[in-house]
This record gives structure tokens, sequence and C-alpha cells, in this order.
């Protein structure tokens, strides 16, 4: 084991991590499109390093622009290195910055490279008796190395000292620059000596010693084991003169002037201010929370409102907002009758108010009520406790009692509240047998459909974003893990802090973000008339739940396990040994080093990847990975559905009940969690099986009805392509229709292959697939791909029109819409890396069909939910939500004639210049209503 004297010197090579931290993944932008994601790794780094060393002293060394000594002393150095790219180009700076208000000294000198300055540095040390630790992903800095001298690679934790670079290299520190000069370098173009590589080079600095020790026994170089070492020794004497030019090249400079001295090099201060400034621009919210909870602490619980807000003006600015200055020490605790009296008459006259419940969990099944917070207007909040029941709680007022003289303005439509993510708040009140209404706005969903891609849209990242606010956080007030104390467990003062807190931010934040969307008629129109409805809606959705038959779940998890099992024996058989089929490592020396697959594609540490589409593509051609994507598959469906949803019963309703988030997916879809039900497959054998699972009560039938081809409908309506049009409205089998334009037969002439192909056009098209893509999915030549899509071109010029158009007004306004006014804004589209960009535009072209899509079936649900309300209460309701399916529970006496009624109402819920098709199915289960 490596070890670390306390406190070392740390040098860190900046520029070494800036290229490797600008090609990993994520690729960050902020909302504004600018490329963030080099900054965050570098700073991650630095930040894992202050963690780690606590040091005192350290220095970030970046190259400088402009050549070098090297340059001069070989005009061909780095010569085939492209530019820099422009998106990584436009963070250094920034980056630069941040490094100086974290307080760490930064070193960027002409003429040498970064490798010289810390290897200047590092020598000095050594002479000093100092120990360094010099943070790199440079091989080339192995040759610093010695007792005093340790590397450490930050990405991978790896740590390198004499011993352990003797390990990695099968050479000393000190024959380092042999190595590297006898390898050469082709991204720094070092020649090197012709065909040596790592074990070459290795092999000879073993078997002879350094460079000019190989030159003074030439005649024993044939004598070593290494294949072509019987005419090394002429090649040694061909190219000893470049072999001396690559010695020097790669020789880190020692004796480097410097404008500081070692004792300069000490950490200063944060500038708080500086890094939340340049933080909030680069929308690193963690950090930012950080930074400002730090400040606010720093500030002291004394400072007055006036101080600090002066403060905030000159020091907290952002481009569009001010920090907002709360002073949690103005909220009020009700605990008495009289306190609770005037509070309710404070909200029967208020034109809004921000609610919130607090509870005992998150799962709105089981949450029980421990108290309500409200604020009228910023900085007035009032915290209603009702069950904080811990040792030596004060007495609160009786919670039934207050529910029920609350309940008149909770269930009041005329009183306007406003909250983040209401339906929670919604499905708890629920179980108090309370019907909120009222409910005119939600924070979450403001800013939602202001810009679904902006970031999370939970209350803490949205009061740092908008407030430039630091919220309590609730693991700071109630711990973490197994012993994070329930809400009711809270001591009163600190609760209420919290509580009313996130009222008053909630109110805070309508008012910021209400005003931003107002700008937009647009999306005030999908606030109101699509997201708003839906709230109540899911909600009902949610607490009603889905029968399931865990007996049946249990019988396929037994089936799967055995069909596991076997898939399992037969990758041993072709493996030839047993390993860990979930195992990445065992899998990719099984691949790549045993099988001699094709690599297609590398983690950003650079093995080869053995990611689920990796293994698909891998699939079509062998038989292993195919044995593996199933295993993988069918382990995913057991431990995801049939060995969990059985345990995830309601022991008090005997369904599972499902959440669906309204502000999670970029184009404005619903998701759901616990379980995810948009992910149970439809098109294997097995996932059809586990849907049998979701059945009916006694005497009722589940109905299933979804949108036919509705993205593709909406990409005839969208083009205004005639032919698209003309095959919907006379209710042609489109991908037929297709086949027929494509192919030049007629309609009675296409052939099921013809069909299959047309198919994988008119979806591929809409994702974005390029003929590459298309080569692939149908097993066909690129040029023969190339030609099917310049075909359907040709047919249906208004597609090429449309994709056109929809790609010139990404790039214009950043954004492109649905049909509806939703907005969905594309970060990337003008990025400098062009494979972000066009990743972007295939987004473009795709998300107004998608985002259309969504739009039209949440109009769908609120559609029928008002109808069924209205005419069938007691004999249907709407269940499950899947893309772009509803699934209803209906008594079996009525089923034909709300068939009839829900079908044609879907078929209404928007109007499309060609006709909106709903298909009906029921049945026992969820399956058969297929």
């Amino acid at each position: 084991m490596v070890y670390i004297p306390k406190n070392p010197l740390i040098l860190v090579d900046g520029s070494s991590y800036l290229f490797r931290a600008y090609h990993a993944p994520p690729h960050l932008t902020n909302s504004r499109g600018e490329a963030t994601g080099a900054i965050y790794g570098v700073v991650n780094m630095l930040k894992s390093l202050l963690k780690q060393y606590q040091p005192t002293q350290m220095a970030v060394v970046f190259d400088a622009k402009g050549p070098t000594f090297r340059n001069e002393m070989y005009a061909e150095y780095k010569a085939h290195r492209p530019p820099m790219p422009d998106d990584l180009r436009s963070q250094i700076e920034p980056l630069h910055n941040i490094i100086r208000a974290m307080g760490l000294p930064l070193l960027c000198i002409s003429g040498v490279e970064a490798d010289d300055v810390i290897g200047t540095l590092a020598r000095q040390a050594s002479a000093a008796g100092r120990h360094t630790l010099i943070s790199t992903g440079d091989k080339d800095m192995a040759q610093l190395v010695d007792e005093h001298v340790t590397l450490i690679n930050t990405m991978t934790n790896t740590l390198l000292d004499p011993p352990a670079v003797l390990e990695k290299f099968g050479i000393g520190p000190e024959l380092i620059i042999d190595y590297l000069a006898l390898m050469g370098d082709k991204v720094d173009n070092i020649p090197g000596l012709p065909g040596v590589g790592e074990k070459t080079a290795a092999a000879l600095l073993q078997g002879l010693g350094s460079i000019e020790q190989i030159y003074q026994q030439l005649d024993q170089v044939a004598a070593l084991s290494f294949r072509g070492a019987k005419t090394m020794a002429a090649k040694l004497q061909e190219f000893e003169a470049q072999l001396k030019l690559s010695y020097e090249l790669a020789t880190i400079k020692c004796d480097v002037a410097l404008p500081c001295t070692l004792d300069e090099l000490q950490i200063q201060p944060a500038d708080q201010a500086q890094l939340a400034e340049l933080y909030r621009e680069c929308e690193f919210k963690r950090w930012l929370a950080e930074v400002l909870a730090s400040s606010q602490h720093s500030a002291g619980a004394s400072e007055s409102p006036a101080q600090d807000a002066s403060a905030s003006e000159t020091a907290d600015k952002t481009p569009t907002e001010v920090r907002q200055v709360i002073d949690r020490q103005q909220y009020q605790t009700i605990l008495t009758s009289e306190d609770f009296e005037q509070l309710l008459i404070i909200l029967d006259q208020a034109e809004l108010t921000a609610f919130d419940t607090e509870t005992t969990s998150l799962d709105y099944m089981q949450a029980e009520l421990v108290g309500l917070s409200f604020a009228t207007a910023a900085g007035q909040a009032w915290y209603l406790p009702l069950a904080h029941d811990y040792l030596g709680a004060p007495a609160q007022l009786d919670r039934q009692h207050c529910l029920q003289r609350l309940t008149p303005w909770l269930e009041n439509p005329a009183k306007a509240k406003v909250g983040q993510n209401l339906k929670y708040d919604q499905s708890v009140l629920a179980r108090y047998k309370i019907a909120l209404r009222g409910v005119k706005f939600d924070t979450m969903l403001e800013s939602y459909v202001l810009n679904s891609v902006a970031g999370r849209h939970d209350m803490d990242s949205l009061a740092l974003k908008y407030l430039g606010h630091s919220t309590i956080s609730f693991e700071d007030l109630a711990g973490k893990g197994a012993k994070q104390l329930t809400f009711n467990q809270i001591e009163l003062e600190k609760a209420a802090e919290y509580a009313a807190e996130d009222a008053d931010v909630t109110l805070r934040l309508h008012q910021t973000l209400w005003p931003q969307l107002q700008q937009s008629a647009g999306l005030v129109k999908v606030f109101n008339e699509i997201e708003l409805p839906l709230i109540a809606i899911l909600s009902d959705i949610e607490r009603h739940g889905v029968l399931i038959d865990s007996q049946l779940l249990a019988e396929q998890s037994q089936q799967l396990s055995q069909r596991i099992a076997e898939l399992e024996q037969l990758a041993y058989q072709q493996a030839g040994k047993e390993f860990n089929l979930a195992s990445p490592k065992q899998l990719q020396e099984i691949l790549f080093e045993q099988m001699k697959l094709p690599v297609l594609k590398k983690t950003p540490s650079g093995t080869p990847s053995t990611a689920e589409e990796v293994l698909a593509e891998l699939a079509l051609e062998y038989e292993f990975p195919k044995l593996i994507t199933e295993h993988r598959g069918l382990s995913k469906l057991r431990s995801t559905y049939t060995e969990k949803l059985p345990k995830m019963v309601n022991k008090a309703t005997g369904r599972v009940h499902t959440s669906y988030h309204q502000a999670v997916a970029a184009t404005g879809r619903l998701s759901s969690t616990e379980p995810n039900l948009q992910n149970i497959p439809i098109r294997t054998e097995e996932g059809r099986r586990i849907r049998q699972a979701f059945i009916a009560p006694k005497g009722k039938l589940l109905m299933a009805i979804d949108y036919s081809q509705i993205e593709l409908r909406i990409m005839a309506h969208l083009s205004q392509d005639k032919a698209l049009l003309d095959a919907f409205a006379k209710g042609l089998d489109v991908h037929r229709a297709t086949a027929a334009e494509v192919f030049g037969v007629s309609l009675e002439q296409v052939t099921a292959e013809q069909r299959r192909s047309a198919k994988a056009v008119n979806f591929g098209l809409i994702y974005g697939m390029s003929a590459f893509g298309l080569a692939k999915q149908l097993g066909i030549g690129r040029g023969e791909a190339q030609h099917y899509v310049d075909r359907y071109f040709e047919r249906f010029p208004g597609v090429l029109d449309y994709m056109e158009r929809t790609r010139k007004q990404a790039h214009e306004q950043g954004y492109v819409e649905t049909l509806f006014g939703r907005r969905l804004y594309l970060p990337d589209i003008n990025a400098k890396n062009i494979g972000r960009q066009k990743a972007a535009e295939r987004a473009a072209i795709n998300a107004p069909m998608q985002g259309t899509a969504a739009d039209i079936i949440k109009l769908a649900m609120i559609k029928v939910q008002t109808w069924l309300q209205q005419h069938a209460a007691d004999k249907a309701a709407m269940i499950m939500q899947v893309h772009d399916e509803l699934v209803f529970e209906v008594t079996a006496a009525d089923v034909s004639w709300l068939a009839t009624e829900l079908k044609q109402l879907m078929a209404s819920a928007a109007k499309l210049d060609v006709p909106l098709l709903a298909e009906v199915g029921y049945g026992k289960n969820w399956d058969e209503a297929h």
C-alpha cells in the first residue's frame, strides 16, 4: 500500500485533467447551451483532493498558449494535434476563475509545458525534504517519482510510488524517460524507435539498462528474449539520432524559472461570493447550495436582514434573478386556539396562499399528517403542528379538530392555493376525507412548463436557481439512512422553521416563475389546460391502484429463474468456464480478450463497453452476447416485476399503487415509479405474461384503449405532406402505403418484407435515424438503406420540408414547440461539438411529435375523467396510463357501451388534419385487453 505523509504539497496537472474531463460523459451544458462538463470534471477532482488530503499548499498548473522550447528543438512536436475544440476553449477562462476563487494558486508559464513547471516544483520540494503528490493522468510524469514524489490519478484513485512504477511498467522511475523515448508518442509526435512498443521497450531496458547502456552493449541485444531481438541492434544504430532527440523531447525540464517560491503556494480562503456567482453561471446547483449554506452560516443568526440584503445586492446577482434574503426568524408556530382562529381569518382573506403538508412518509398511501404550513406573503409564514410525538414535545392543537375547521377553506375552489408538487398533498389529504380544491398554481409544474430541461424541478433546486437561496435540507434536519427520523420525531422548533420555509419559498417561487410563464400565451395555456387539471386526476388514479395476481407472478418468477439458470449454463459452456454474468469486467475479458469479438464502444476509462446497446448489436452476429442479452432482460423482469410487485401490494387496499411524475420527461410524457408501468415489455412473451398478472376484480373487466400510430399521424399533420394525409384520410395501412410509394408497387403487391422495411423507415425518421442506423436495423447495406431514405423523401417531400424547417427553427430559437404550445428547449442545438449538435437536431425533429402525443394523451385523460365523473362514476375508473394507452376498470355488464363512449372521447381529444384513431380491447387481465 502506498503511504502518503500528512499535508503533502499537491501539484495538479490541470491540462491533463481538462482534456480528460472534456471527453468523459456526461457532456454537461447550462440552460444557455454553454458547455460546462470539463469545468465540472476538473473542479470535482480538485474538491476531492482537498477533501481527502486537506493540504495547506497546492498549485494547479496549465499549459500556456503558444510554442514551447520543444517546438524549437523539433518543429514537428505535437504538429498533428487537432486544434482545441471551441466548446472546450470556452470553458478555460471560467475554470481558471473558479480555481482562483477557491483560493488555489494557479500557474500558467509561457515557453514550457505544465509538466515542466510541475517537475521543477517537485524537484525543489524533494530537495527541501517536502513530500509531493502530483495529480495527473499522464504516464510521462512517472519519471518524477522518487522517495519524496508520488503520483495520483484522481479519476481512478490509483497511486504510484517507486515500487508501484516498477510493478506497472516493469522498470523503475529512473528508466521512464528511456522507456518513453524508445516507444515514442503518436499524440505528441515524438518519433521513438520504429516498431518498438511497450513490451519491447521494457524488455530492452530490463535486459541491458538505460539507452546509454544499451548502446554500450549493442552486441548483447540479439541475445535478449523478445520478438525481433536479432535485428534490433541494426535498428538502434540506424535511428540513434532520432532516439536521442526522442529522449530529449520526453525529458521533463526541472529547472524552469518560476514567478513564485514553494512558500508562496499557500491555499487561501475561498472567495465565497465569487464562487457563488461562478457556480450560478455554470448552474452547478449542489455546489452553489454548499457555498450559500456556508455563507449563511458564517454570516451568523444575529446579522440583521438589512445588512444581509446589502451584501446580496453586490455579491449574489445573476443574469435574471437577485438573491432573495429569507429571514426564518419571522415565521410563526401555531400552538394556541386563539392563534389558530386568527390564522383562519388570515387564510380566508388572502388572495393566494402557499400551502404544504408535513408527513411521516413519502408514500402517499401510508403518510400520516404531522403538520401544515401556510404563507400569504413573502416572509409571512405559519406552521401548524398537529402530531409531533417525541418525548417532551409541547402540547399541540387537536388534529381532527383543526382539520375539521380547515376543511371548508381547503375544499373551497374560490380560495386560491399554490404549492410545490400538490399532487402529493392532495393524496395525503384524501386519506383524511378532504378533497383539496382551489389549486391555481404548482411551482414544480410552472418550472417544468417554463423549461423542462433547465434542471431539476424540486423545491430545493428551484430555490437555488431562482431565489439564490439554500433551503434547509431534510437530511440536515432528520439525519440519513436507517437512523433517519420521521417528521413527527423532529423537535418542534426546527420542524417549524423547515415547514414554514417550504411555504414561504413556494410562494416566492410562484411570484418569480409565473411572470416568466406569462410572457408566452402558449405556455400559460399548456399550464392551465393540460398540466394543472391533471394533478387531481393523477391523484385519483394513483390512489385507486390496480389489482395483481401474486400467485401467478410467483409461478412466473420460478419459470424465469429456471430459464435464467439454463442461460447461465449455456454461457459457461461457450466461455469454457464459470463466471459472473453480471460482472462487466469478467464479460470484457471473455468477449474481447478470449473470444476476440470486435470492440464497438469504449467506457470513459478506455475499457471495452459491455453496455446493453453494445451487446444488442453484437448479438446480431454472435451467439454468446445474445445469451447475455437474454439473461440480462429476464433477470431484470424477475427482479423488477415478478419478485417485486407482490411485495408492493398495499395491505389496506390489496392493490399496487404507482406514482406518476409530471415533471421528469423532457417532452411532456408522464413517467411512473414504484412500480414503473412504462417499462413492462409488450413485444416479448415474458412481458405479456407479466401483464396477465394485472387483473380485474370480480364482476369487472380491464379495458385498454390506445392511440394507433399517433406519432405518424402527428407527423402527417405537422408536415402537411399530401401523400401521408391522403393515406390516413383513406384509412389505409400507412406502412403498406409507404411501402407502395417507396418501392413503386401497388398496395396489393406490397410484400411482408417491404412493409417491414417501410415501417422501419417511418418510425426511424421520427427518431432521427440515419441511413447507417436503418441499414443495421434491416440487415442491409448502407447504400440500399440510403436508397430507401432518398426514395421516401421523393415520395413524401412534405416530411423532408418539415425536417429542414424544424432544424432551422431549432437553431434560430433554441427550442421547438408542440402543437399546443409546449416548448422543448435544446441546449446543444448550437453546440460547437458536432456530435452533440446533430443529436440535438434529431431530438428537435422528434420532440414536436412525441411532445404533441404526450399533450394529446393528457388532454384525453382530462376529457375522459370529466365524462366518467358525470356519467359513469360507479361503472368505470381510469387506473393506468402507459405511453399512448389508458387502462380502465369497468363493470362487466357495461363494457360494450363504455367501450364505444370512451373510444370516441379519446379519438376527439384533439383535432388534427388526419383522424385520431383509438383502438379498444377488454378482458379479465391487462394482456387480454390488448
